[in-house]
C-alpha cells in the first residue's frame, strides 16, 4: 500500500474513533514521513503536539496502522510541518446585519470598552513557544470560525499562564471583522452574583435575555460556579441556548473539568464534548519573550541579557511583571539606567518576587534540602573542600539563602562554614549568570524549591 493512501485511510479511521475537535487539533496537520521495515515515522506540526499524540494516542494509532497494513509495526514520531497547500482556510460561521445588535446590553463598535476587554490582550501580544502552541492554535481557530468544532473551548492552567489573555484575544480578533458581534466577558464569580441579584430583584427575564442571546460568551474562572445549584442550572440552560443558535462558548479554569469538585455531571459532559486544552507554565525561553513584550508595551527597550537574568530567576509571569514594574520605577526614581547591577540588587532584596521567604523557612531547612537533593551531607556543603561535585551545590545554597530568603551576605557566610561575604557575593552572582543559559540548573533549583514547599 502506498504511503499516501495508507495515511489517508488511517486518518479516516481516526475521525471515527476520536472527537472532531481533537482530530482537527492533533491530526489534521500530521503526515506519514516514512515506512521502512515495519517502522512508521509520523510527522507532527509541533513538539507539543508530538508529545501529546505519542503519550495519549500511540496504542490507537498502532492498532489502526497494523490493521491497515496487516503487519506488526513500530511507530516513531517527529516534528514536521505540512506544506501550506494542505491547510484549509475556513470562513466565518456568522453573517451579520445591523439588526443583530442588542443596544444597551452589548458594546457597540464606537464603544469597545463596554466589552471590558484589556487593550493589550491580543494575539499579537501573546508570546508563543512549543509549550503553549496548542492552546494558541485552538484560540485562533475559534476566532476565525466561532461556533464550530471547538465548542466549548476550555482553557485551563495555573495563575498567570495566559488563559484570560487568550480568551479576550478571541473576542478582539472577532471584533476586527464583525464589530457588532454580541459578546459577553464575565468572571465566574460575577456570573454568580448577577444571578443572585436577578433573583432578589425579580429581573431574571432580563438576565436570561442578556446571556442567552450572546453570540460569544467568555466565562473566566468557571470553577467558581461549582457547588452552586441554581447558578449551575442557569448556566446549563444558557450554555445550551447559545450553542443551539450557533454561538461560541469559551471557558477558563485553574483545573480541568474532571478535577472541579461539585461540578454537575451534565456540565462536565458538555465541557468534555468540546476541546479541553491545558496551558503549561512558561519555560525559560517563553518567559524571556514575555518580558521583552511587556517591556516594549511600556516603551522600554529591555536588553536581552537582562530579560534572561530576570526570566532565569523568576518563574511566574505575574511575579515577572511585578518585578519589571519595580525595575522601571527604581530606574526612573533614581535616574539611573536599567542594568544588570540594578537587577541583581533588586533580586536580593525583600520583595514580592521571592518565593520562599514568606514560608517561615529556616536556613537549616534550606541547607538540608540542598544537601538531600544532591545526595550530600550538610557538613560537606559547609566544609572547605573545592571538589567540583560540592562547589556548585554550595553556590546554589548561597543563592537560595541570599535571593530567596533575603539573608544578609555576612549571615549566609556564617551558615556555610564562616565564609567571607565576598565569597558569598561571587557564588550568588555566578548562579544568577548561569541560570540564563543552563536549563539543568534551572530544573535543579525548581526541584529544590518544590521540596521546600
Amino acid at each position: 500500500m502506498q504511503s499516501e493512501l495508507l495515511w489517508k485511510n488511517v486518518l479516516e479511521e481516526l475521525k471515527i474513533s476520536i472527537s472532531e475537535a481533537v482530530y482537527k487539533t492533533l491530526f489534521h496537520s500530521s503526515c506519514l514521513v516514512s515506512l521502512e521495515n515495519n517502522i512508521i515515522t509520523i510527522g507532527c506540526p509541533s513538539p507539543y503536539i508530538k508529545d501529546l499524540v505519542e503519550k495519549r494516542y500511540y496504542s490507537l494509532l498502532k492498532d489502526i496502522v497494523d490493521r491497515q497494513t496487516k503487519q506488526n509495526n513500530s511507530l516513531l514520531f517527529t516534528v514536521k510541518t505540512l506544506a501550506l497547500k494542505n491547510q484549509v482556510e475556513t470562513g466565518p460561521l456568522f453573517t451579520f446585519s445591523p439588526s443583530t445588535e442588542i443596544k444597551g446590553i452589548f458594546g457597540r463598535e464606537e464603544h469597545k470598552e463596554e466589552y471590558r476587554l484589556q487593550p493589550d490582550f491580543t494575539f499579537e501580544s501573546f508570546a508563543v513557544s512549543s509549550s503553549n502552541q496548542l492552546p494558541f492554535a485552538a484560540a485562533t481557530a475559534v476566532a476565525k470560525n466561532p461556533g464550530s468544532a471547538y465548542n466549548p473551548l476550555f482553557l485551563w492552567g495555573g495563575v498567570g499562564v495566559g488563559k484570560t489573555h487568550l480568551m479576550q484575544a478571541i473576542a478582539r480578533e472577532i471584533l476586527k471583522t464583525h464589530p457588532r458581534f454580541r459578546i459577553i466577558f464575565c468572571p465566574g464569580e460575577e456570573f454568580t452574583n448577577e444571578i443572585i441579584n436577578a433573583i432578589r430583584s425579580k429581573t431574571t427575564d432580563q438576565f436570561k435575555k442578556k446571556y442567552r442571546s450572546a453570540q460569544l460568551l467568555l466565562l473566566d474562572d468557571v470553577q467558581f460556579i461549582a457547588g452552586k445549584v441554581t447558578v449551575q442550572e442557569e448556566f446549563f440552560h444558557t450554555f445550551n441556548a447559545i450553542q443551539r443558535e450557533g454561538g461560541q462558548v469559551v471557558l477558563t479554569s485553574d483545573r480541568p473539568p474532571a478535577e472541579i469538585a461539585k461540578l454537575e455531571e451534565r456540565l462536565r459532559s458538555r465541557f468534555d464534548a468540546g476541546l479541553i486544552v491545558d496551558i503549561p507554565a512558561p519555560d525559560f525561553e517563553l518567559r524571556t519573550a514575555i518580558l521583552l513584550i511587556k517591556a516594549k508595551q511600556r516603551g522600554i527597550d529591555l536588553p536581552m541579557d537582562i530579560a534572561q537574568t530576570i526570566a532565569a530567576n523568576i518563574d511566574q509571569n505575574r511575579k515577572m511583571e511585578g518585578f519589571l514594574t519595580r525595575l522601571i520605577t527604581e530606574s526612573q526614581t533614581k535616574n539611573i539606567p536599567i542594568s544588570s547591577e540594578l537587577v541583581n540588587s533588586i533580586l536580593g532584596r525583600n520583595s514580592p518576587e521571592t518565593e520562599l521567604q514568606n514560608k517561615s523557612l529556616k536556613p537549616k531547612e534550606v541547607l538540608e534540602k540542598v544537601a538531600e537533593y544532591y545526595r550530600l551531607k550538610p557538613s560537606q556543603l559547609k566544609a572547605a573542600t573545592r571538589v567540583k561535585e560540592i562547589v556548585l551545590p554550595r553556590q546554589i545554597l548561597m543563592y537560595l539563602l541570599r535571593v530567596e530568603l533575603n539573608l544578609p551576605l555576612v549571615e549566609v557566610g556564617k551558615i556555610i562554614g564562616g565564609r567571607d561575604h565576598t565569597t558569598i557575593m561571587h557564588g550568588v552572582e555566578k548562579i544568577t549568570g548561569l541560570l540564563k543559559e543552563n536549563e539543568d540548573l534551572r530544573v535543579d533549583i525548581s526541584g529544590i524549591k518544590q521540596k521546600l514547599g
